[in-house]
């Protein structure tokens, strides 16, 4: 676990720090000028030059970026351009509404794939055929189409679900789920594919085992022999498929939260990257990058546990 944890160390350092940098480096080089923004297109050049230079962004980019780096290493992510609001509120405020998200998807691929995989496994023939075409389309779908079709769906033609916005779950712990329905299906559903080929896969192969034939030779029950010994031999591989959705499901937060107007992460950085707001860019991005990070650490101890291999 040690070793884990420091190799995890080793290269989560450089990996924050380059995607700050570039972050902070890209999101600089984005046509426009944040004083022009805050003050409005009738602003004098003076009055720009003047806003710009109270902001810091009279400065050249490696300052401006050693300047936002030091304060980041001791807990000050600056306040934002725009609104004046320290970075860090408004990054707690709204974390909470981009982990329900991602979490609610995961969720949905997980237990979705998972038997769709097993079902697909065991019946074989048609079925199995069917899942690799569902995995296919659901890798192929994309997810604003998608999300689209279930607003029209589920929200317009059938009004069972709200089009947009987000209730906490503090107030209201059934309107908080119907908020959050449409937006986890539109993440969740089409994660489901990957998950469901490498649960059939691994399934599979573990069926074709010698210790399976000895087991049920032993007249061990079928669903003992599938629970207790092929899902648990066949998990390494769907937990690391499963790290790799929990990744790509934080860039479709993005996605989701501009499509149902969520309070999330991924919207607020659309605000802030089309309004040049870098302090508020460079806090999400770190937010982002740091969970990912987190979620590797977490994958790679969990195949650790359930692979004997890795820990010898």
């Amino acid at each position: 676990m040690h070793r884990i944890l420091f190799r995890w160390l080793l290269g989560a350092v450089p990996v924050v720090f380059g995607v700050s940098a570039l972050t902070f480096v890209l999101t600089s080089l984005v046509p426009g000028d944040p004083g022009r923004t805050i003050l409005g297109a009738n602003a004098s050049p003076a009055q720009v030059a003047a806003m710009d230079k109270q902001l810091g962004l009279d400065q050249s980019l490696p300052v401006r970026y050693w300047d936002w780096l030091t304060s980041a290493l001791h807990g000050n992510l600056g306040d934002s351009i725009t609104s004046g609001v320290p970075v860090s509120d408004q990054l707690t405020s709204r974390l909470g509404v981009t982990l329900s998200l991602i979490g609610g998807a995961i969720l949905v691929a997980a237990v979705a794939g998972v038997c769709l995989g097993v079902v697909s496994a065991l019946k074989g023939g048609r079925l199995g055929r069917a899942v690799d075409g569902v995995s296919l389309v659901g890798l192929a779908v994309p997810n604003f189409w998608f999300g689209l079709v279930l607003v029209s769906a589920l929200a317009v033609r059938l009004p069972v679900f709200p089009v947009s916005g987000y209730v906490p779950l503090t107030e209201s712990p059934v309107q908080w789920f119907e908020s959050l329905a449409l937006p986890v299906l539109t993440l969740g559903v089409p994660a489901t594919a990957p998950v469901a080929k490498q649960t059939r896969d691994g399934v599979l192969n573990q069926l074709n085992r010698e210790y399976v034939r000895v087991l049920r030779a032993r007249g061990i029950p079928e669903r003992s022999v599938l629970f207790r010994h092929v899902l648990r031999n066949a998990a390494a591989p769907i937990v690391t498929v499963l790290g790799v959705v929990v990744v790509t499901l934080f860039g479709g937060t993005v996605l989701a939260e501009t499509l149902f107007v969520m309070p999330g992460l991924g919207g607020l950085a659309v605000t802030a990257a089309s309004t040049q707001d870098i302090p508020m860019v460079q806090g999400v991005a770190l937010v982002f990058t740091v969970t990912v990070m987190l979620i590797n650490l977490l994958i790679e101890v969990v195949y650790t546990m359930l692979n004997p291999k890795v820990r010898t």
